[in-house]
């Protein structure tokens, strides 16, 4: 069922982040991209899929006016959009928004930082694309910033805020399955475990809130109207989007889950959690009785991530280990 792929080296390691790995194939060029978090560096690395040529690059985390900044980055994703593909750094200062190779920055946006310090950190974390044109991102607020993307160019604004958490957020994911007979578009979770269900649209519309129990939700996905949250306890729980019935609950890993990703044509769920397991699960849906079967086999590894192409590549990185790799799981 599974193939392991050449492991890639990157330049430096990776810190112990939620969802720290992202990865975009670019077919025409038959190449993949694959991006890791490192304090105040995102380490960049292009393959081609014969395994014969790499090429790295580091971006920096800025700020507005200063060339380079010591801001820990918090989480780097590239969003897939109908017209074009952006690389996303969130930070302690702010935002930043890149072409997909990362060559030209095309946007900053700024977080308020209060004048005196407080308690309470500052970050941006959480990142979702959703639908034709938006791009959402979290901050420790407990707010959620939708920005507009214009089909190319740089005239990118800040269109609405969202504000239902009172938690900082931890991850954000759009419906992935494709399928427009979906009614939520996205799904945003907080360090409370709370999980708010959104359709999109000029205005963003709240369309359910699952209550958490005081535990981090520190990866979710959805998919085909269900929400995949995995937690801080090393449980999955599955939830139908609109209504919040659980469909299952699974104690899936022994120590905190770290991310969560889905294969979209296939149901195959997996799991990276800090027991340095990646299992892998097959969700099965039967709409007549509106129920989910789960069934499950285990590999090594740590993080994940599944780009979005009818080939299914299923990533596994053990993101605190000297050998700095990544290694390409991908499903025949």
């Amino acid at each position: 069922m599974y193939h392991k792929e050449k492991s890639i080296q990157m330049k430096s390691s990776a810190s112990a982040l939620y969802n720290n790995l992202s990865v975009l194939r670019i077919a025409p060029r038959s190449l993949t991209y694959f991006t890791v978090v490192h304090a105040n560096m995102v380490n960049m690395v292009s393959a081609s899929w014969d395994g014969l040529n790499y090429s790295h690059r580091q971006l920096q985390s800025k700020e507005a006016n200063v060339a380079t900044s010591s801001s820990l980055i918090m989480q780097a994703a590239w969003c897939v959009l109908p017209s074009r593909d952006i690389l996303v750094l969130t930070s302690q200062k702010g935002i930043q928004m890149y072409e997909s190779d990362g060559s030209i920055m095309v946007y900053w946006h700024a977080l308020d930082t209060p004048e005196t310090q407080t308690a309470q950190a500052v970050f941006a974390r959480g990142i979702a694309a959703v639908r034709e044109k938006y791009i959402c991102v979290g901050i420790s607020s407990g707010s959620m910033l939708v920005f507009d993307v214009p089909i190319k160019g740089s005239n990118i604004t800040l269109s609405e805020v969202l504000e239902e958490h009172k938690e900082s957020i931890t991850d954000l994911a759009s419906e992935c399955s494709g399928s427009l007979e979906c009614i939520a578009d996205m799904v945003s979770a907080d360090d409370s475990g709370n999980l708010c269900v959104w359709k999109s649209g000029e205005d963003f519309q709240l369309l359910n809130k699952i209550p958490g129990f005081d535990m981090s939700c520190s990866s979710v996905k959805l998919w085909k109207g269900t929400v995949v949250a995995g937690y801080g306890t090393g449980q999955i729980r599955l939830y139908e989007a609109v209504t919040g019935i659980v469909h299952a609950e699974v104690n899936a890993h022994a120590r905190w889950i770290y991310s969560l990703d889905i294969a979209p044509f296939s149901g195959l769920l997996l799991s990276a959690a800090e027991d340095s397991l990646v299992r892998v699960w097959h969700l099965t849906m039967t709409p007549e009785t509106n129920s989910v079967e789960v069934t499950s086999q285990t590999i090594p590894g740590r993080d994940l991530t599944t780009p979005r192409t009818h080939r299914q590549t299923l990533t596994a990185s053990l993101p605190l280990s000297p050998s700095r790799s990544c290694t390409c799981i991908t499903s025949v």
